[in-house]
């Protein structure tokens, strides 16, 4: 039964003699789990649930100190939410489903995937982490690969557990998923299902971005563009009336070119639009053709279109009907076989000098062709061009055509473009000033979402194809599973109504070779995570989801692709606000990365430093702003920590340990106790209303603030009366134990370690699932106080402090006589204190008030009582 009731504390202080924080992290994550405090209860209704829709991170490496940084903003926010009521849903995900984990199997077991082979339920790779250098690879079925995957991740995810439980994280750990699982799995391709037959998706043979090293399309969104260094060839196209220059870095792509473009107001080319040209080398003849994208101001105004060079190019080739003559292949060299549309003997004999060959010797090879047919003006000039980069690839991407899957996001359909946009103008974004980020990501989609990867491990498109009386697929009507067969791999499993023989013979079937992005599966973890397949209670309490909380750099990747998923299948957000942190910086003020190899890792800080202070310095960096990492701010935060344990304890070091506690406002007598409250309630209402706008930062920063003054000040003031008896030492003690129980409240989602050590010494139950404060009972105690009390008299004893500190004695000296020049201002708080001021102040004399005219108080005549002799 417990001993506790609102205003009464009967059960016995224990206090320790000395308070420490070494191992309070491990001990307090022991008896939270024993308890189950962060167990999510699924009795809860959505509206008393605020469900968190948390990043996986990628388990194939390792986490850095941004990842602390970004996930205590989360964790602040989680336990703010339980404080105030709600059921909160906090699961953890594990993102084992991309490229660095494919290289991180295939490096650790010496086995590479190849989705052709069938399943080994008793495989066995042939290394375990010691693959020797130069070791062929084994092939292995993408399910043997999957599952080691699965065997590989297991470790990476209990040390990744290890560290977020160190550092306090308030997950519920028995709602954890793997996106690779196959629950996982099983979602993505649904999903994908579901989009298929609502034409959402669909597959078209086009032009797209592809990495020639990964061997893989690339989506808009995985772009980077860089310098790279290239040089502009001046090179003469033949016309009738003599020869047309334009200027061009990518001479290897002549044979590819389909027309010359200027723009139409363009009076230089008036003559030629309607005519044709001839190419150089290759003898091809070309259309002279107007559009308004080309710049007249650029190189020499006439651009050559060749399938493809660049994105410009697609568009040209889109909008003006052009023909497709591509020649460069996915393995990044010229294609062997000799085109159809170059005709002469010539122009063939050319092209057969170039096939097979990679961009970089092509165009050595078609340089040197012009130079020598004269077609070349003057020398190539060197230049720094942009390229187009897939963010992880290390060469510029080409553009070739392919057979992809898209899911339609905006990028050619402007009424969906408009339904996306005002979905982001729902979401509330924090900070407000990241909206533009997803609005011009939107409002500048040049196409559609490119969901297929040449990979091989990932999520595979659950379809088949049927063959023809050729073998040739019938791409125009895919073979579906049904939902409940689902998770599916084509490459193993067969479609209702064949048989394995079956496979790639005429008259049969073949699988999709594809793998998803690992966006199509991440754009769908509020699904993944709430049960949308298999529990639909689950995700009735929980869905739509309270927060997206994320980095900012992915808000055009992962927030607008979930945006996207939510809305086709649910007609909704998939959550209602969205926390997106900055970037970490290194004292060089640059962005910490594990590609740039600055990252710190995060367990020795921890260690070192302790979690509540490492939780500190990311609390005190605001959302959205980028942060320097600072381990300064980590020994502030240090400090703070230890001075709640010291302070507290002070705090409850009066009377007797066995003694009722009373938290009764009635016992709170004294007007500087009431004024300590007074001010506590202002800060209680602007810390919840900052933490309620997600200015965790805010919230920190006014509880801290008090909390000093609290220490400095007001202890200082009151602490020879709580000692005494009588109802002004009750007063006393009572508001010292009020301001306790509400300071650690406030500080426990910042500081949770520490503040569930004190509450544990005095209070039932934990802190963290204890009421957010209220500041009906403060203001109850405080009446019409006035909160500036505490700082005047705080004032008052600053002044009596710096004459003993100028006269190098104890300030424990006492002072015979002194008289204060106290501003108008705050003499009305310092006469409701004097009785205080003087005890703290040990003034055993005269203390004579006169009114001042400085800022603050000030101390003069001052007469001190000589020490005694030794």
């Amino acid at each position: 039964m417990s001993s506790e009731s609102p205003l009464r504390i009967t059960a016995p202080r224990h206090v320790p003699d000395k308070v420490s924080l070494d191992g309070v992290e491990d001990r307090w994550d022991a008896t939270w789990t024993e308890q189950g405090l962060h167990t999510f209860d699924r009795t809860a209704t959505r509206e008393q649930v605020y469900s968190i829709d948390t990043p996986p991170p990628t388990v194939s490496g390792s986490l850095h100190v941004g990842h602390v940084f970004s996930y205590t903003h989360t964790d602040v926010v989680a336990r703010f939410q339980r404080m105030r009521g709600r059921e909160v849903f906090y699961p953890m995900g594990w993102d084992d489903n991309g490229l660095p984990t494919e290289r991180r199997v295939q490096n650790y077991y010496g086995v590479r995937c190849d989705p052709s082979l069938q399943y080994e339920a008793s495989f066995e790779p042939p290394f375990d982490g010691d693959v020797p250098k130069g070791a062929q690879q084994v092939p292995v079925s993408r399910r043997n690969f999957v599952e080691l995957c699965e065997r590989l991740t297991v470790d990476d995810e209990r040390q990744f557990e290890a560290l977020w439980r160190r550092l306090g994280l308030s997950v519920d750990w028995g709602m954890t998923y793997q996106t690779v699982s196959a629950p996982s799995r099983a979602v993505a391709q649904q999903a994908f299902l579901r989009n298929l037959a609502r034409d959402e998706a669909y597959q078209a043979e086009a032009p797209g971005l592809w990495d020639v090293t990964f061997q893989t399309a690339v989506a808009q969104a995985e772009l980077e563009a860089r310098d790279y260094p290239g040089a502009f060839h001046r090179v003469a196209f033949h016309g009738a009336a003599g020869p047309v220059y334009i200027e061009t870095t990518r001479p290897e792509l002549l044979p590819a070119c389909v027309a010359l473009i200027a723009h139409p107001s363009d009076e230089r080319y008036q003559h030629l639009f309607g005519t044709t040209v001839r190419s150089p080398l290759f003898d091809v003849e070309l259309p002279v053709l107007a559009h308004p994208g080309a710049e007249p101001d650029k190189g020499a105004g006439i651009a050559m279109c060749c399938t493809f060079g660049d994105l410009t190019d697609v568009q040209w080739w889109r909008e003006l009907q052009l023909p497709t003559r591509s020649v460069m292949g996915r393995d990044g060299r010229i294609l062997r076989d000799t085109p159809d549309w170059i005709s002469s003997e010539a122009g063939r004999a050319t092209y057969e000098e170039l096939a097979g060959k990679t961009t970089f010797t092509a165009r050595e090879a078609v340089v040197a062709g012009l130079r020598s047919s004269g077609d070349l003006d003057g020398e190539p000039v060197k230049t720094q061009r942009k390229a187009n980069f897939y963010e992880k690839g290390d060469k510029p991407l080409e553009i070739v055509t392919s057979r992809q899957w898209y899911i339609r996001n905006g990028g050619r359909d402007e009424s969906l473009r408009d339904a996306l946009l005002a979905r982001g103008a729902e979401l509330g974004f924090n900070p407000e000033f990241m909206r533009v980020r997803y609005e011009n990501w939107v409002g500048g989609l040049n196409g559609d979402w490119l969901v297929s990867r040449q990979r091989f491990f990932g999520v595979p498109f659950p379809l088949w194809y049927a063959l023809d009386a050729d073998g040739e697929p019938v791409y125009a009507t895919p073979l579906v599973p049904s939902e409940d067969q689902l998770p599916i791999d084509p490459s193993s499993d067969v479609p209702v109504g064949y048989t394995a023989d079956q496979r790639g013979v005429p008259g049969g079937f073949v699988g999709d070779p594809d793998i998803m992005d690992t966006w199509a599966t991440s754009s769908l973890t509020p699904q993944i995570v709430g049960g949308w397949r298999t529990d639909p209670d689950l995700f009735a309490r929980v869905f739509p989801m309270d927060l997206r909380p994320q980095g900012q750099d992915i808000i055009r990747t992962w927030l607008f692709s979930t945006v996207v998923r939510s809305h086709l299948e649910h007609g909704s957000l998939p959550w209602s606000s969205a926390a997106i942190s900055g970037w970490i910086l290194d004292p060089d003020r640059k962005k910490m990365s594990k590609s740039v190899g600055n990252v710190v890792t995060p367990m020795g800080l921890l260690e070192e430093h302790g979690s509540d202070a490492v939780r500190y310095w990311a609390a005190s960096a605001r959302l959205g702003t980028d942060a320097a990492f600072e381990v300064g701010q980590m020994k502030i935060g240090r400090r703070l920590a230890i001075k709640v344990l010291n302070a507290s304890k002070f705090a409850l070091s009066f009377g007797d340990a066995s003694a009722e506690l009373s938290l009764d406002p009635a016992d709170v007598t004294a007007e500087i106790d009431r004024a300590m409250l007074a001010g506590l309630a202002d800060v209680v209402d602007k810390a919840t209303a900052a933490l309620v706008a997600y200015d965790h930062t805010r919230a920190l920063e006014l509880t801290e603030t008090f909390f000093w003054t609290f220490c400095d000040d007001y202890l200082e003031l009151v602490k020879d009366r709580a000692y005494s008896d009588g109802d002004a030492a009750q007063s006393a003690r009572t508001a010292l134990a009020i301001a306790l129980d509400v300071l650690l409240r406030l500080f426990a989602p910042v500081l949770p370690f520490a503040t569930e050590e004190v509450w544990s010494w005095w209070r039932e139950g934990s802190v963290h699932r204890a009421p957010w404060p209220d500041t009906a009972p403060l203001r109850a105690a405080a009446g019409s106080a006035d909160a500036g009390v505490v700082s005047a008299a705080g004032s008052a004893l600053t002044a009596l402090r710096k004459v003993k500190s100028e006269a190098k004695v104890s300030m424990r000296t006492e002072i015979a006589a002194v008289t204060l020049a106290v501003p108008v201002a705050l003499r009305p708080g310092v006469e409701v204190a004097l009785d205080d001021v003087r005890s703290a102040g040990r003034v055993t004399g005269t203390l004579s008030l006169t009114d001042g005219d400085s800022d603050t108080v000030v101390a003069s005549s001052a007469e001190l009582v000589p020490a005694p002799a030794a």
